[in-house]
């Protein structure tokens, strides 16, 4: 791990948005990232200034304006998904690198339009559940050529589907399913790959099933749970292992268990290349790992940006093109009504 004020070499950046996410997140996570924090911008100028006294950097109420007068050559967009499109179309445009907050837009046709006027500046997308700890050990025994391939997974998260979808896309309405669905969706995509199709069943309180046909032949099943919190678990299956993420920390791989139905007696055999390995946060000491920037994905997210455009390299995950594929599933759920959506 190294500091803000640690690195050699920084992007000069300014934050769009500094309401209650921006401040509890986004900011904190800027301690961590090769930055210079030069601006922010919102249009409360009070709260900007404040934000800005706080940081030690100067504040505007116009993107338009901060980018006439200030050096900058990446842009945070921590704002409504409807002011995405036009927000990230101005900054690249500006000529700068831009990472957004999810949801990326409000439709897929608006991540088009982003991708046209991107041309060679980095975009990066806050899928925080795509850059989790966990995420990446379940992409590395995935890719593995001792474990792999995928066959199926399963993902439970608390989340219900709203009926009506095509109006729903048609009045881009704000949903649950767009605000917080892309976020199991966008870890079963990241450790999956594309989607082919898309299948949901639901019963009148909006609870079921959206069933992912990955084009690697793998199989997801997004179950639209319900009840109290702690609810979130994802479980990964392959020929001889499946690895469980619960509560977004406690990591088990599991790899089974040498056995012979009639002769097998012991079920701690010798040796250390079977039975299950568990990782999971200390919580003895005040150390990293376990605090909620890490084990959430916020880090990994934003200093991937930052990598990213340091090294003038656009990177697959939670790229635009990633949330586009994202918002098709998203927009083929909606409308799927027991039917299957090719995507």
């Amino acid at each position: 791990m190294t500091y803000q004020r640690e690195f050699e070499q920084v992007l000069k950046v300014a934050v769009v948005g500094v309401g209650n996410h921006s401040y509890r997140n986004i900011l904190p996570t800027l301690h961590h990232l090769p930055i210079q924090l030069v601006a922010v911008c919102d249009l409360d100028a009070d709260l900007g200034r404040r934000t800005a006294a706080q940081f030690g950097c100067r504040s505007y109420t116009s993107t338009a304006d901060m980018y006439e007068k200030e050096q900058l050559d990446a842009v945070f967009l921590c704002v409504s998904p409807k002011a995405h499109p036009k927000l990230a179309i101005e900054a690249f445009q500006a000529g700068l690198h831009v990472w957004m907050e999810k949801p990326v837009a409000m439709r897929a046709y608006e991540v088009e339009e982003m991708i046209l006027h991107r041309k060679d500046h980095i975009a990066t997308v806050g899928f925080k559940k795509a850059f989790m700890p966990s995420t990446d050990k379940a992409i590395e025994i995935v890719q593995s050529a001792e474990y792999g391939p995928l066959h199926s997974m399963l993902a439970v998260y608390p989340m219900s589907m709203p009926d009506k979808g095509q109006e729903v896309l048609d009045t881009r309405s704000a949903t649950n399913w767009l605000a917080n669905g892309v976020h199991p969706l966008s870890l079963m995509m990241a450790v999956g790959g594309k989607v082919e199709a898309v299948t949901v069943r639901r019963n009148a309180m909006g609870r079921g099933v959206c069933m992912l046909d990955f084009a690697s032949g793998a199989m997801g099943n997004f179950h639209l749970a319900s009840g109290p919190q702690p609810l979130e678990s994802y479980r990964f299956f392959g020929d001889s292992w499946h690895l469980e993420i619960e509560n977004s920390l406690r990591v088990k791989f599991e790899r089974g268990i040498p056995h012979t139905y009639d002769r097998t007696h012991n079920y701690v055999p010798s040796g250390m290349d079977s039975g299950a390995i568990v990782w999971e946060p200390q919580n003895c000491l005040a150390t990293l790992e376990n605090k909620a920037i890490f084990t959430q994905g916020l880090y990994g997210e934003m200093s991937y940006f930052c990598d990213s455009a340091l090294l003038g390299q656009q990177r697959e995950r939670g790229s635009l093109e990633f949330a586009l594929d994202l918002m098709k599933v998203y927009e083929g759920a909606l409308v799927s009504e027991g039917k299957t959506i090719i995507i």
